[in-house]
């Protein structure tokens, strides 16, 4: 891991921090939030019990078969900050003889809203899942065609098939992560997985001014539901909520929690002794340490059994772009086992391919030994607990009952 020392899980939740998600609640209500159906009409909002094929619509087609990779062309990806390997990028231009120009965004709504004055020609944007009904419905994104991007077969068949984009139709996996603890072992003893509830080891006094939680609604109120030992991260039953809220201010007033995504900083340096955090921050967590301190003394804890927090990105086609054969190639380039581990050895956040495994980024020595509870696995996007598209009413509420918790703080 190297470059700029950003966060890019740190620059996105950012954008939706303690009186941003005031002011941003009714906007983004009434943009983004209208349920999708199973066949892509207006219905119940995606879930793995309720998956989604996006219809293709008149006039956006997917790009014929064969065709050749557009020549001297500048492919132009819209992405998040500091969430590729520069280095990548450069080996893709040298393959295929072309520019790839790289536009920054910080978070999903600002990226959106770009979008949404239709003066762009951005070829590549990476979204959440969470938004792909919008782009959808606004034919903001193009259909793939599957035959320039043999290397999905690369990728794990959970993202063959995902429930948020049935047959990979508009769709291919980027990165994905677990949140989970993060401490300092040479000053906190243990483990969250000694603890009858392992979402309670934040809950120690012992370490007030020492403990962090995730600045995101999402995140922290999952936390708060986790501590209640509810498992449902996309619950809409206020009392649920409301318990979860008094949890995080028992926290509060236990430990004077810190509320911040600087995880992959704080814990190295031993600012911070437990921390609510990221694996792909952790994963990096060897180049921010001090010197002479181990890395060693970091360590990070999901739950063994899968039942924890996971996402993932992705990366998708958009219909505005001039260069659409370009970008199909790039995806598949991204797909590649070799490319996503060079990748991985800057960005930190793994991708769903095959031999990506804790033993092959050890060997490669992208990742220390004693942080492969970092590692994503396969079966954990099988048992795990997604946090998901909300309705609009419960999404106000979530974002209400975080802001009564986070300010003062």
């Amino acid at each position: 891991m190297g470059g700029s020392g950003l966060s890019r899980r740190g620059l996105l939740k950012g954008g939706l921090g303690l009186g941003a998600l005031a002011g941003l609640a009714p906007a983004l209500s009434a943009c983004s939030d209208r349920p999708i159906a199973a066949g892509g009409a207006i219905g119940t909002l995606p879930r793995p019990d309720s998956p989604v094929t996006w219809p293709v619509y008149p006039g956006n087609a997917a790009i014929p078969s064969g065709l050749e990779p557009e020549r001297n062309a500048t492919l132009k990806l819209f992405n998040w900050v500091a969430y590729i390997n520069r280095a990548v990028v450069k080996n893709f231009e040298k393959k295929y003889n072309c520019t790839v120009d790289i536009t920054t965004f910080n978070t999903m709504d600002e990226a959106l809203t770009k979008l949404s004055t239709g003066d762009l020609d951005f070829d590549i944007l990476v979204p959440t899942i969470d938004v792909l009904g919008q782009l959808v419905a606004a034919k903001q994104i193009r259909p793939l065609n599957h035959s320039y991007i043999p290397n999905i077969s690369q990728a794990w068949s959970t993202f063959t098939n995902p429930f948020y984009d049935q047959h990979w139709r508009y769709t291919v996996p980027y990165t994905i992560y677990t949140t989970g603890i993060a401490w300092r072992n040479d000053h906190v003893p243990g483990s969250p997985a000694k603890f009858a509830n392992p979402w309670d080891f934040l809950w120690q006094g012992q370490y007030k001014g020492k403990v962090a939680i995730l600045d995101d609604y999402r995140e922290s109120m999952s936390l708060g539901l986790m501590k209640n030992g509810v498992t449902d991260l996309n619950t809409t039953d206020v009392k649920e909520l409301k318990a979860a809220e008094q949890s995080l201010l028992d926290l509060t007033s236990l430990t004077n929690v810190h509320i911040d995504n600087n995880d992959y900083t704080n814990i190295p340096s031993g600012q911070m002794w437990i921390h609510h955090a990221w694996s792909g921050d952790m994963a990096a967590a060897e180049w921010y340490m001090p010197k002479g301190v181990p890395v060693e003394v970091v360590s990070y804890w999901f739950p063994a059994d899968g039942r924890g927090p996971v996402a993932n990105d992705t990366l998708t086609i958009l219909a505005g772009g001039k260069n659409p054969v370009l970008a199909h190639l790039f995806l598949n380039y991204l797909l590649d086992l070799d490319t996503a581990l060079e990748n991985i050895s800057w960005n930190g956040y793994m991708q769903p391919i095959h031999g990506v495994t804790p033993q092959r980024l050890v060997q490669e020595k992208i990742l220390p030994p004693s942080l492969t509870s970092t590692v994503v696995l396969e079966s954990n996007f099988i048992r795990g607990l997604r946090e998901l598209q909300l309705p609009a009413p419960s999404k106000a509420v979530w974002q209400q009952l975080w802001l009564e918790v986070s300010k003062g703080v």
